[in-house]
């Protein structure tokens, strides 16, 4: 399973990215633009986790097309009603997408995912003809 490197969102996002350490009081909010990611495999599966706190697990989207994982969030910020006048303005909404290439060693019929204490937590079985059996070989 490997990272693809080329996951361009859009024009505004590469900004946000590139200005991303202007502190808030300038304006901006600090909402992290792309989640860090720690992938692990064991003999039995590829484990993946994605640091997110604080986001509703419903807004999660994750699908596989064509040998691809994407994890994708989206937020929109609420409308102001008419009877409110907002003063100032620093939340936003935000957004990220993570693609990830799937190889045939996976079985995508047995992947799983939850989301609990701001990581969201994805496993990959493997197929079985490719689990790694450790076996011990007697000495002669």
């Amino acid at each position: 399973m490997t990272l693809v490197k080329h996951n361009f969102r859009n024009l505004d996002n590469i900004f946000d990215d590139l200005l991303g350490n202007i502190p808030a009081s300038w304006g901006r909010d600090m909402n992290f633009s792309i989640p860090p990611v720690n992938i692990q495999e064991t003999n039995d599966a590829y484990q993946l986790e994605l640091v997110a706190p604080g986001l509703k697990k419903e807004a999660f989207k994750i699908s596989l097309d064509k040998g691809v994982l994407s994890i994708s969030y989206e937020h929109r910020q609420e409308e102001d009603t008419k009877d409110v006048k907002t003063h100032r303005k620093e939340f936003r909404s935000s957004s990220f997408k993570r693609s990830f290439t799937v190889d045939e060693k996976v079985n995508t019929e047995g992947i799983e995912a939850k989301y609990e204490d701001g990581i969201l937590k994805l496993l990959l079985p493997k197929k079985e003809e490719v689990k790694v059996v450790p076996k011990e070989i007697a000495v002669q």
